[in-house]
C-alpha cells in the first residue's frame, strides 16, 4: 500500500484525477449467525473489527484525504470514524449509493437455507440475472454504486476521496472498471477493512490496488502468537 500511495502521488499529482481509496469495513460478529446481514440495523464491529478498523486508521493517518463517504450502516461508520480520528477537520457523509445490497426477503435469513433455494445458484454463477424477492437486482446494485462513485469523483476533482462499503458492493464497482461482466465478479476477493485504490478522470480509469491488507499483518502475527504461547 505505501508502494501504491507513492505511484498515485508521483503519477497523478499534477492531473485532474480523483483518487478514491474503496474501503470494506472491518468484521462484526453477525456473520457468526450464519445469517445474511444486508440493512439489519445494529450490526457493530466486534473487538476484533474494532482492531482492525484501527489499523486501517493507522495505515491512512498520514495519507491526505480529502472526502470521507460512508455506507449509512453501522459498521461502516464505525469503521469510517477510524480513518477520521486522524482526520479530525473532515466530515463522514453517509451515502446510500454505496450501500450494501438490498436483499429484500433474503435479509436475516439462515444461509444454510437460502442454499437450498433454485435462486441461490442464479446468485451464484449468473448474477447479472438475479433479483432478490422484494429486493434489488444485482445488476441495478452494480449501476448505483458505480453512478455515485462516478458522482462523487465528478464533484470532487483532483481530491483524494474514501469510500467505505461492503465487500460485494466494492468488487462490483471494481469488475466495471477492470471492464469484467457482472457475472464474473465474485472472482475479485475484497477483505474485511482491506483497501482498493481507484483513480477517475477524463481518461482512462487507473486501479493502482486491490484488497490490499498489509496493514493487518500484525494483528495476525500477534494472533498465532497467543494461540500459540502456553497455558
Amino acid at each position: 500500500m505505501i508502494t501504491a500511495i507513492r505511484f498515485l502521488k508521483a503519477v497523478f499529482s499534477h492531473s485532474p484525477m480523483t483518487q478514491i481509496l474503496l474501503v470494506r469495513h472491518a468484521v462484526n460478529d453477525f456473520v457468526k449467525t450464519g445469517k445474511l446481514a444486508g440493512w439489519t440495523p445494529e450490526v457493530h464491529l466486534n473487538d476484533e473489527g474494532v482492531a482492525q478498523a484501527k489499523a486501517l486508521g493507522d495505515r491512512l493517518a498520514n495519507t491526505p484525504i480529502n472526502q470521507i463517504y460512508a455506507s449509512p450502516l453501522e459498521r461502516t461508520m464505525e469503521t469510517a470514524q477510524a480513518i477520521q480520528a486522524y482526520h479530525p477537520a473532515l466530515e463522514i457523509r453517509a451515502e446510500r449509493g454505496i450501500g450494501e445490497v438490498n436483499y429484500g426477503d433474503w435479509q436475516g435469513k439462515a444461509i444454510s437455507t437460502l442454499q437450498g433455494r433454485k435462486m441461490w445458484q442464479l446468485v451464484q454463477e449468473t448474477p447479472s440475472r438475479a433479483v432478490f424477492p422484494n429486493g434489488e437486482a444485482m445488476r441495478d446494485v452494480q449501476d448505483r454504486a458505480v453512478n455515485t462513485v462516478e458522482r462523487l469523483a465528478a464533484a470532487h476533482p483532483r481530491e483524494r476521496i474514501v469510500i467505505v462499503s461492503h465487500a460485494d458492493v466494492i468488487k462490483m464497482v471494481l469488475a466495471h472498471y477492470l471492464g469484467m461482466h457482472l457475472d464474473v465478479f465474485q472472482r475479485i476477493v475484497i477483505s474485511p477493512a482491506s483497501i482498493s485504490m481507484l483513480s477517475l478522470g477524463f481518461g482512462r480509469p487507473y486501479i493502482a490496488a486491490m484488497n490490499d491488507t498489509a496493514h493487518l499483518l500484525h494483528l495476525e502475527q500477534e494472533r498465532k502468537a497467543a494461540a500459540a504461547a502456553p497455558r
